[in-house]
C-alpha cells in the first residue's frame, strides 16, 4: 500500500501529539504523588472545620508561674524559628516518662495538681467535685484541635474524652535537646501552662509524639497558635527542631507572618 507523503506528515504529527499528552499526564501524576506523600495526605483527610484560633495560655487569679530554662523570646514565631538549632533526632530508646517528674505535680505550688490546674483554665462553666476548691468534675469546652463543643464529667470513661496534651511531646522533647536539661527543667516542661492544652482525646492519641512535619490539628483555625506554641515552648527550653519540621512549621506561619510568639505569666 502507497502512503502520501502528506498522510504520513499528518500521522507523525499526530503521533508526536499524543506522546506530548501521555508526558504531560505522567508529570502530573508524578506531581500529584509528591503532593500526596507531603503535605496532601494531611489535606485530604481533614475536613474544613471552624474552631477556635487560640487557646488559654496563663491564668493568674489561680496559677502561678513556672520558671522555664529561658525566657520566651519576644517577637514573632517566624523569628523565634530563625533562632532555633536545626538538627536530626537523639535516640529514643532511653527514653522514659519518668525523666520528666511524676505526672501532674504541682510544680507551681498553687495546692491543686497541673491537670486540675489546666481543665480549670481552658473549660467554661467549671463545676468542682463536692468539698475540693480544685477537682474539676465537670465543664464545657470549644475544643481546638477539631473545633468541636464538647461537654466535659469526670470519670474513668468521659475523663478520657478531653486529654492534656503536651503542646510538644515530651518524646519528641528527648529526642531534641530535653535530654541536656537538669530534672528540674524536664519537670518544669511537663507542667509548663505553656506547653499544655485541654484537647480532644482521640486527637492527642493520633498526634502521640509527633512534631509538625507529622501531626498538625484538624482545626485549621488554631494552626498558627499550635505552631507559635510549639516554637515558644522549643526556643524556651533549648530544645532544637529537624529540618522537615522547621520547614511544616514555616509553610503554617507564611499564612500568619506577624503571630507572635507565647509566654506563660
Amino acid at each position: 500500500m502507497t502512503v502520501s507523503w502528506a498522510a504520513y506528515r499528518r500521522a507523525r504529527r499526530r503521533s508526536r501529539q499524543a506522546w506530548a499528552v501521555l508526558a504531560l499526564l505522567a508529570v502530573s501524576l508524578v506531581a500529584s504523588g509528591v503532593w500526596f506523600f507531603t503535605a496532601g495526605q494531611f489535606a485530604a483527610a481533614e475536613p474544613a472545620t471552624a474552631g477556635p484560633a487560640e487557646a488559654p495560655v496563663f491564668d493568674g487569679s489561680f496559677m502561678k508561674p513556672v520558671i522555664p530554662a529561658h525566657p520566651v523570646p519576644q517577637g514573632t514565631a517566624l523569628a523565634a524559628l530563625e533562632g532555633l538549632p536545626v538538627k536530626g533526632r537523639a535516640p529514643k530508646d532511653n527514653y522514659q516518662r519518668e525523666a520528666f517528674g511524676q505526672a501532674w505535680l504541682d510544680v507551681d505550688r498553687n495546692g491543686c495538681d497541673t491537670r486540675n490546674d489546666i481543665l480549670r483554665r481552658d473549660l467554661t462553666a467549671v463545676v468542682f467535685t463536692e468539698g475540693s476548691k480544685c477537682r474539676v468534675a465537670s465543664g464545657a469546652i470549644r475544643e481546638p484541635y477539631i473545633g468541636l463543643a464538647v461537654e466535659f464529667r469526670r470519670g474513668s470513661e468521659s475523663s478520657k474524652e478531653i486529654q492534656i496534651d503536651h503542646v510538644v511531646a515530651l518524646g519528641d522533647a528527648w529526642q531534641k535537646g530535653a535530654q541536656g536539661l537538669t530534672a528540674k527543667q524536664r519537670q518544669s516542661l511537663a507542667n509548663d501552662p505553656l506547653n499544655l492544652i485541654a484537647a480532644d482525646g482521640p486527637a492527642n492519641q493520633e498526634k502521640g509524639a509527633g512534631d509538625a512535619a507529622t501531626w498538625l490539628p484538624q482545626n485549621k483555625n488554631f494552626r498558627c497558635h499550635y505552631v507559635a506554641r510549639q516554637i515558644s515552648v522549643k526556643a524556651s527550653y533549648a530544645l532544637w527542631v529537624t529540618q522537615p519540621e522547621k520547614d511544616a512549621m514555616k509553610r503554617v506561619l507564611d499564612s500568619c507572618p506577624d503571630q507572635p510568639t507565647l509566654a506563660a505569666g
